[in-house]
């Protein structure tokens, strides 16, 4: 099965083509300007990179957030456009979990993904480690730091871009912690590299989907938004 994936969710812009559970071309940009101008000929080129043609893609994988508004609007419009003409089935898969994805062989107890929400929030999500993979603890969450490290515990991996402000923080909260006991966090931290959701990553989480057919629906798919204005807000 091959997958065109995208993942606008954050400036730094990333495509990939997939044949099963390999990554044949793709490509991550920093966006410096409007990603409506890029888009188009990125997917043309790395198309042209990967020998495929539009009609042999058999799907269409889309990251949908949290993020950032426009840039989300951008991909999956973009998505539906070509699953529209194509005939094509789409899925779409939170960005947090792709963020989770790439440190998942790290050692730890469980990863939470902090990404910046700005107005001093964050858009995360926590992952316990088990044998079979990653288990989702709840769904994208909309909250303060504070909050956050409420839910956390044991050797929890931090990443996402969030790392970058909050670290400090989080660092200070847990220093010469008396009396911890074992189910206190114990922070790591995720290099800059991990930070930001690839399109493999989603490419691969959407491709157990594909083989079972449990595609989203073209008119149903959107945005990950959880600000309160959206009317998303998901909080535990």
């Amino acid at each position: 099965m091959r997958l065109l994936a995208l993942e606008t969710s954050t400036r730094h812009f990333s495509i990939a083509v997939a044949q099963d559970d390999q990554i044949l071309s793709m490509r991550d940009l920093v966006l410096d300007g409007v990603l409506s101008t890029s888009i188009i000929p990125s997917i043309e080129q790395i198309l042209k990179q990967s020998r495929t043609a539009i009609t042999t893609i058999d799907g269409f994988a889309v990251g949908l957030g949290p993020g950032s508004f426009t840039s989300l609007r951008v991909g999956m419009s973009t998505v539906k456009a070509l699953a529209y003409a194509t005939g094509k089935p789409v899925v779409g898969i939170p960005s947090l979990d792709a963020v989770a994805w790439g440190v998942r062989e790290q050692l730890c107890d469980e990863i939470c993904v902090i990404s910046d929400a700005r107005r001093q929030l964050l858009y995360s999500r926590i992952y316990k480690k088990t044998r079979a993979g990653l288990s989702p603890q709840g769904k994208c969450r909309l909250s303060g730091l504070e909050e956050l490290l409420d839910h956390v515990s044991g050797e929890t991996l931090f990443t996402g871009d969030g790392v970058a402000l909050y670290r400090a923080e989080i660092e200070r909260r847990y220093a010469g912690a008396a009396g911890a006991r074992a189910t206190d966090c114990r922070p790591l931290f995720a290099e800059e590299k991990f930070w930001f959701p690839k399109a493999e990553a989603v490419a691969r989480l959407a491709l157990p989907r594909f083989e079972k057919k449990k595609f989203d629906g073209i008119d149903k798919l959107v945005p990950l938004y959880l600000y309160p204005e959206d009317c998303q807000v998901q909080k535990r």
